[in-house]
């Protein structure tokens, strides 16, 4: 759900893991792990990736049932 709620965003606002890795400060390696559950992902980091989108942690993160 997160994966590919990412990824829908990227590819609608940002392009690809390097514009997005640019933006937050990360590499695309370490986007690429947090997207696909290989890496933890931090509160400061969560915040880093929504304000590319310029969206809440919760509208990216929080899965609803």
């Amino acid at each position: 759900m997160i994966r590919s709620k990412l990824k829908n965003l990227r590819e609608q606002k940002v392009g690809t893991y390097e514009c997005v890795g640019n933006l937050e400060g990360i590499s695309k390696d370490a986007y690429w792990m947090i997207k696909n559950g290989k890496r933890g992902l931090s509160y400061e980091r969560a915040i880093k990736i929504v304000s590319v989108f310029n969206l809440t942690p919760d509208d990216i993160f929080c899965v609803q049932s």
